[in-house]
C-alpha cells in the first residue's frame, strides 16, 4: 500500500471512529431519556362527599375549596413535561384516609400534597400553616390533627380498619409508628418552600411549618405535607379562600413551591451527561480510573448513602435497617441521620445506593463530603 493510500485509510478510520463514538453517545443519551421516570405528584383534596370538612362563614365548605385548589394546582403541574399528576379525588366523593395514602403508594409517587382549610371556635385565629408528620407538636397542633383525623369515624368498618385507633385520643396519635421519619428532611424542605410562597403571595399571617400526627400522612411512603390554607372562620381568610381569585393564588403558590423543590432535587440528580460519561468509563476503564483516582486524591471526596433520618436514636444493628450492615449514625441538631458506606469510589457508592433501594429505602440518596463536611447530594 502506497503512502497516499495509507494516509487515506488512517483518515477514514479516524472519521469512522469519531462517527461511531457520537452514535454511542446519542444511543446512550436516548436510552437515558427513555428510561427517565416521571416525577409523580399525588394531590389530595381533603374531605369530600358525605364529609364536608369544616364549614365556615357564608357556609363555605372545606371540601369544595380544597377540591377547587387541587384541580387548579394539577392543571399548572400537568403543563410540565416529566411531571405526572395523580388525584385522590377529582369530584365531590368520599375517600377513606387510608385509601388516599394507598393511591400514592401504588403510584410509587415522589410527593404527596394534601390540601385543607382550618377553623376555630372563634373568628380571631387566621393565617396559613403547613404540616409534616410528627408527634412533637404542641396541644394546638394536636387539636388540628384530631379534627382532620375524625373523618375516619365516617368510614365503613373503621374499627376493623384502624384496629382500635381513636382519632380523639392523644395516646392513639402518639402511638402512631413514625415511618414518615425516613422522609422527614424532604417533607420539611417541601413544606418550607410551599409555606414561604403562600405567606408571601397571599399576604397572610405565617403560622409556620409544624409537626402533627395526621393519619393521611402516616399512610404514605414518600415526602408528604398537609397544607392548612387558612381559617374559614376568619372573615378575611374566608373571603380569600372562598373566591376564585384567592383559590387561583393559593394554587399558584403551592405550584411554585413544588417546582422549587423539584429544581433543588434536580441539582443533585445523576444526569444524562453523567450516564454518558459512565459509558465512556466502561470502554476506556484504565484511563478513566486514573483520572478519577487523581480527582479524588486532589479533592478528598468521600461518598455515603443516606438511608434514613429522624428524631429516634437507633442502634446501628442490621436488624434495625432491614439487614444492612455497617450503618453509621450521625447526630445533626436534635435529629439523627443514618448513612451506609464510606468510600471515595463512585462505582462502589452507586452499588450501595442500589442495595439500599432494593431493601426498601426508596428515598435513599448519595451524599458527598469533602474533608468531613457535607457538600452535595446526588
Amino acid at each position: 500500500m502506497n503512502l497516499h493510500l495509507k494516509s487515506k485509510f488512517k483518515l477514514t478510520t479516524k472519521i469512522t471512529s469519531v462517527f461511531v463514538f457520537f452514535l454511542v453517545i446519542l444511543f446512550v443519551n436516548n436510552q437515558a431519556f427513555a428510561q427517565a421516570k416521571d416525577f409523580i405528584v399525588v394531590l389530595d383534596a381533603g374531605h369530600g362527599g358525605k364529609d364536608p370538612g369544616k364549614v365556615g362563614l357564608k357556609k363555605a365548605k372545606e371540601k369544595d375549596i380544597a377540591l377547587n385548589v387541587v384541580l387548579k394546582l394539577g392543571k399548572l403541574l400537568e403543563k410540565h413535561e416529566g411531571i405526572k399528576v395523580i388525584y385522590t379525588r377529582k369530584t365531590d366523593i368520599f375517600i377513606n384516609l387510608w385509601e388516599r395514602g394507598k393511591i400514592a403508594n401504588r403510584a410509587d409517587a415522589n410527593l404527596f400534597v394534601s390540601v385543607h382549610c382550618n377553623s376555630w371556635h372563634t373568628q380571631s385565629p387566621n393565617g396559613i400553616e403547613t404540616y409534616v408528620l410528627g408527634v412533637h407538636g404542641n396541644n394546638k397542633n394536636m387539636a388540628v390533627a384530631k379534627a382532620e383525623n375524625e373523618v375516619i369515624l365516617l368510614e365503613d368498618n373503621y374499627e376493623e380498619r384502624y384496629k382500635g385507633f381513636d382519632p380523639k385520643s392523644p395516646e392513639s396519635l402518639i402511638g402512631l409508628t413514625l415511618m414518615q421519619e425516613e422522609y422527614l428532611d424532604q417533607s420539611i424542605q417541601l413544606a418550607s418552600l410551599v409555606q414561604t410562597n403562600l405567606v408571601k403571595d397571599l399576604k397572610r399571617r405565617d403560622r409556620g411549618v409544624k409537626q402533627a400526627a395526621f393519619v393521611v400522612l402516616y399512610h404514605t411512603y414518600m415526602p408528604s405535607i398537609l397544607i392548612e390554607t387558612g381559617f374559614l372562620t376568619n372573615p378575611s381568610d374566608n373571603l380569600q379562600l372562598n373566591s376564585e381569585k384567592g383559590q387561583a393564588t393559593i394554587s399558584k403558590s403551592i405550584y411554585k413551591g413544588i417546582l422549587k423543590y423539584i429544581e433543588q432535587l434536580s441539582i443533585n440528580t445523576v444526569t444524562g451527561i453523567e450516564v454518558i460519561e459512565n459509558e465512556i468509563v466502561a470502554t476506556n476503564s484504565k484511563k478513566s480510573k486514573e483520572v478519577e483516582s487523581a480527582y479524588i486524591e486532589e479533592s478528598n471526596l468521600i461518598y455515603k448513602v443516606q438511608i434514613a433520618s429522624g428524631s429516634r436514636k437507633l442502634e446501628t444493628k442490621s436488624y434495625n435497617f432491614k439487614g444492612l450492615k455497617n450503618v453509621e449514625r450521625v447526630k445533626v441538631g436534635r435529629s439523627y441521620k443514618y448513612y451506609l458506606g464510606n468510600t471515595n469510589s463512585l462505582e462502589e457508592i452507586k452499588e450501595l445506593h442500589k442495595t439500599a433501594k432494593s431493601k426498601g429505602y426508596s428515598s435513599a440518596f448519595i451524599t458527598t463530603f469533602k474533608n468531613g463536611v457535607k457538600i452535595a447530594a446526588e
